[in-house]
C-alpha cells in the first residue's frame, strides 16, 4: 500500500526499515480508509518513520517502550513538530497497539496526579457534574494545589489552615479580571476543599474560610446580534459546494431552534421527525431531554445538506466534518468557526463575540421582542428556571418602558 503514496525504490526501503517498518503498509491502509489527502498522508508517514528509525536504535525489533517514544519527543525544541509528531504516533497506537508497551506514569513526575484523579471521580459520582463543568472545576483544584506546593513546599495538605485558603484565594482574584472569573474561582476552591474534607485529608471543612464575592447575573446585557443581520448572514451563504449546504444548515438550526453548540453536535439522524417537523436534543445543560421545533426552511436545509452533502460514511450523527478523517465533531471549535466565519461573511463585525451562543441569544431576544410568553422561551431554550430567561427581559426596552411607573412630582 505504500507505494500508492512513494514510488522511489530507496524511499520505500527506508520506510519499511525501523522499528515499525514492518506495520508502515498497514498505516498507509489506515490513511486511505479515513479518506486523508495523499499530501496529509505522506507527511504522517514521513513523521512516523522518523520515529521508526529513531525507535530502532533503542529497542531494536523489541516492543516500543513509553520511554522511547517520550526520548523522541524531547528531541524537538519547537512545539508545532512535537504536536505533528505525537499526532502521527497517535495512528501509529491506534493501527499497532501491540507494539507498544504503556508504561505506569511516574508518581514523581505529577505527585498530586492520584489526587485528582480522586477529585474528578468525586465530581463525576457524588456531585454529578456534566464533563465540560467537571474540566473547569478540576482546573480550579490544580491551581489551588499548584499555588499550595510553590509557597508551602514540602508541607502535607493536613497542615493547610484558613490564613492559606484566604491567601491563596486573594492571589485568584487577583488574576480574574470580571465578576464572573472570579464567582467561578471562588467556587471552584470551595469545591475542592470540601473534596479535602470528604475524602478525609483533611479534618476540617475549610469551605467556609472562602469569602463570597459579589456577581448580580442581571447586571449586563446577553450578547446578541439583530435578527436582520442573522438573517442576512445565512442568505450570504450559497449551495455551490457541500460546506455551503452544510453551512447553511448549521446556522439555520442554531439560529432558528436556540440549541447549544454541544447539543447540535450530539443530534443523530434518528433524532429528526420529519412528519411532526421536530428535533430531539439529547441529554441537554440541565441533564434532561426536549424536543425543538424544526420550521420549514429548517427542515428544508437539512433536507438538502442530508442528500445532497452528507459524507457517505458510518456515523450516525448528523452534521460531519469535511476534513479527514470524516466524522462527527470531537469539539466545540469546529462549528464555532463555522458561525463566526458564516457570520463575518455576512458583513458582521463580531470582534470578541461569536459561537453558537451568539445565536441563541439573538433569537430570545428576538422572541421577547415579539412578545412571545416568557415560559414559552424558557421551554424553547430548556431552561429549568424561568429567572434564567428573566435575562431577556432586559433587551425589550419597549416593553420596560410601558410598565414603568410615573416620575414623582411629574406632569401626569
Amino acid at each position: 500500500m505504500l507505494e500508492f503514496y512513494f514510488s522511489y525504490c530507496g524511499v520505500l526501503k527506508r520506510l519499511r526499515s525501523g522499528a515499525l517498518g514492518g506495520e508502515m503498509d498497514r498505516l498507509a491502509e489506515h490513511f486511505f480508509t479515513l479518506g486523508y489527502k495523499r499530501a496529509s498522508a505522506k507527511i504522517y508517514l514521513s513523521r512516523i518513520a522518523r520515529f521508526s528509525q529513531f525507535a530502532a536504535t533503542r529497542c531494536g525489533p523489541m516492543q516500543i517502550h513509553q520511554d522511547v517514544v517520550d526520548s523522541y519527543l524531547c528531541t524537538f525544541t519547537t512545539d508545532s513538530p512535537r504536536i505533528g509528531a505525537v499526532s502521527a504516533l497517535g495512528h501509529a497506537l491506534r493501527v499497532a497497539p501491540e507494539r507498544f508497551i504503556a508504561s505506569v506514569p511516574s508518581v514523581d513526575a505529577d505527585p498530586d496526579a492520584p489526587l485528582l484523579a480522586s477529585f474528578s471521580d468525586y465530581l463525576r459520582r457524588v456531585r454529578g457534574l456534566e464533563p465540560k463543568t467537571r474540566e473547569g472545576v478540576l482546573l480550579g483544584g490544580r491551581r489551588f494545589l499548584d499555588w499550595f506546593r510553590h509557597h508551602h513546599p514540602g508541607q502535607d495538605l493536613e497542615a493547610l489552615a484558613a490564613e492559606h485558603v484566604l491567601a491563596a484565594v486573594e492571589h485568584r482574584l487577583s488574576l480574574s479580571a470580571t465578576s464572573g472569573t472570579r464567582t467561578a474561582a471562588t467556587s471552584h476552591i470551595r469545591t475542592f476543599l470540601r473534596f479535602l474534607r470528604w475524602a478525609g485529608h483533611h479534618d476540617q471543612d475549610l469551605a467556609g474560610v472562602v469569602p463570597r464575592t459579589p456577581h448580580w447575573r442581571l447586571a449586563h446585557l446577553p450578547p446578541r446580534l439583530a435578527w436582520d443581520d442573522v438573517r442576512r448572514a445565512i442568505d450570504a451563504i450559497g449551495a455551490t459546494t457541500p460546506v455551503d449546504i452544510r453551512d447553511r444548515a448549521v446556522l439555520l438550526l442554531l439560529a432558528t431552534t436556540g440549541i447549544r453548540n454541544g447539543e447540535l453536535r450530539a443530534i443523530q439522524l434518528q433524532d429528526i421527525d420529519w412528519r411532526a417537523g421536530e428535533v430531539f436534543v439529547r441529554r441537554t445543560k440541565g441533564k434532561r431531554d426536549r424536543v425543538a421545533p424544526l420550521l420549514e426552511e429548517t427542515g428544508a436545509a437539512l433536507a438538502d445538506y442530508i442528500l445532497r452533502a452528507r459524507p457517505k460514511v458510518d456515523s450516525p450523527y448528523l452534521f460531519l466534518s469535511f476534513t479527514p478523517p470524516l466524522g462527527a465533531f470531537k469539539c466545540a471549535s469546529p462549528v464555532s468557526r463555522i458561525v463566526r466565519k458564516r457570520l463575518r461573511h455576512g458583513g458582521i463585525e463580531l470582534g470578541r463575540l461569536g459561537g453558537a451562543h451568539l445565536l441563541r441569544h439573538s433569537l430570545a431576544t428576538q422572541l421577547v421582542r415579539q412578545r412571545r410568553p416568557i415560559n414559552e422561551v424558557a421551554d424553547l431554550l430548556g431552561h429549568q428556571s424561568i429567572n434564567t430567561t428573566a435575562l431577556y427581559v432586559k433587551v425589550a426596552t419597549s416593553q420596560l418602558a410601558e410598565v414603568a411607573l410615573p416620575f414623582p412630582g411629574g406632569v401626569a
